[in-house]
């Protein structure tokens, strides 16, 4: 049964979702463990919505604790077919700055700790990336931003590090050099694992800073951070808001058919047990 057919996934700062009406809390269980928190359900604008805090209430769970594949499984158990996300951004450009937003369409992994599929034991899938977000999804936000009166970028690179701590001086410039646009934690797992699950996902990154490049500034801090992510929660929302009843109207996209041809194993090879744990996904398929 579909209990939510949007998702809304939120990073520092945004740690409850206003504006939901019905609300209810519950505990989705998952075969890859819990998700970060228990998922809030709720109507907004007259769509079922699925809230999950990506750190959990409190900011408790680390960038490289996030069990990714749980809160993507948790959504789609739901129904959830279309995942809005909103994370927290350092700038690498001058001219991104503090308080803006960046709907990103591209995508660079400096990760080394993280699991980013669910497949393997047994099942091998390979997804396209070359386009990791869903173009109608990023579409929306862009005109959602500016309606709302955000400062945007359509486009740009976001470079995610294993964290937790900020980058050196010396990576903020090699990172730059290579051309990235901002710099962040989260976002690489989230649209793997969304595209292997067919759901459309698009990101919001709100810039709370320069990260450390930018000499003429003091280097980044946390406070800073969340102070400046805690005056773009606002228009975070009111983008979400905005977007979040047109997108069944603007389905145009191919990400709900990500798996159709990416599934490599042998039907004949695929055990029972993966039939079990990946069904949400592949039964469609076999």
């Amino acid at each position: 049964m579909v209990r939510a057919t949007v998702g809304v996934i939120g990073g520092s700062g945004l740690y409850k979702m206003e504006g939901l009406t019905d609300v209810e809390r519950v505990e989705v269980p998952t075969p890859f463990g819990k998700p970060s928190d228990e998922l809030v359900l709720g109507t907004l604008e007259g769509v079922r919505v699925a809230f999950l805090p990506r750190h959990g209430v409190g900011h408790r769970i680390m960038p490289s604790e996030i069990n990714f594949r749980a809160n993507i499984y948790a959504l789609k158990s739901l129904g959830v077919d279309a995942v809005l996300a909103v994370t927290a951004t350092g700038s690498l450009k001058e001219e991104i700055r503090p308080l803006d937003f960046v709907i990103i369409d591209q995508l660079f992994d400096r990760t080394f700790r993280r699991i980013g599929t669910f497949f393997g034991d047994g099942i091998v899938a390979h997804t396209s990336m070359a386009e990791p977000f869903c173009p109608v999804l990023r579409g929306l936000l862009v005109d959602a931003s500016k309606r709302v009166g955000v400062r945007v970028h359509d486009g740009g690179t976001y470079v995610c590090i294993e964290g937790p701590q900020f980058s050196t001086r010396a990576e903020s410039k090699a990172f730059r050099q290579l051309g990235f646009d901002v710099i962040g934690m989260t976002n690489v797992q989230e649209a793997r694992l969304a595209r292997e699950a067919e759901m459309c996902y698009a990101t919001i990154a709100c810039v709370t800073d320069y990260d450390v490049w930018r000499e003429a500034t003091d280097d980044v801090t946390i406070d800073e951070v969340i102070a400046n992510l805690g005056k773009n929660v606002g228009n975070a929302m009111a983008v979400i808001r905005d977007v979040v009843p047109r997108i069944d109207d603007a389905r145009r996209c191919g990400c709900r058919e990500s798996l159709k041809n990416a599934i490599i194993t042998g039907r004949e090879h695929i055990s029972d047990e993966n039939r079990e744990r990946l069904g949400l996904l592949i039964n469609k398929y076999l």
